[in-house]
């Protein structure tokens, strides 16, 4: 049975409808975000790249939330929420941290993995697009767009 290892909610600054999580170690990350980022707004909502996931927001400029949980195998599908997108992927962690990118290219903050080395299996589920969507026109809407993000082991 899956357990739940760790979890944290990170702030995550928005920017042109997009920010990544990717290797924390930049020198192991072949295109560092945004680089060959996708830039076909609502096209996809989760992008694999090498060492990096890139996340499409459904607004321009806000701050999101992000929850990322850590779990021992994979985890059970939540289904108390209604999300509005979601998608799966993989990634590999050299360090077993994540910084949190933006366009500005800033780090904003890390997911802790806790375990370097390792190939991790990627669940993404996304709430408050349609209204972040609407609200981001006229104003930079705060914690409207919340995204989970579960990390498993591959190897389970």
């Amino acid at each position: 049975m899956a357990e739940l290892v760790a979890r944290e909610e990170v702030r995550v600054s928005v920017g042109f409808h997009a920010f990544a999580l990717q290797e924390e170690d930049g020198m192991e990350v072949p295109a560092p975000f945004p680089e060959e980022r996708a830039e076909v707004p609502g096209v996809d909502f989760l992008t694999a790249y090498g060492k990096r996931l890139d996340f499409e927001s459904a607004g321009h400029t806000h701050e999101a939330t992000l929850t990322a949980e850590v779990w021992s195998s994979e985890p059970p599908v939540t289904g108390d929420v209604h999300w509005e997108a979601q998608g799966e992927a993989e990634i590999f962690s050299t360090t077993g941290n994540l910084s949190v990118e933006t366009m500005s290219g800033v780090g904003e903050g890390r997911v802790e993995l806790g375990r370097p080395d390792t190939l991790w299996k990627v669940r993404a589920s996304c709430s408050g697009r349609a209204e972040v969507a609407r609200l981001a026109v006229v104003d930079v809407p705060v914690g409207v767009e919340r995204y989970l993000v579960q990390f498993w082991p591959a190897s389970t």
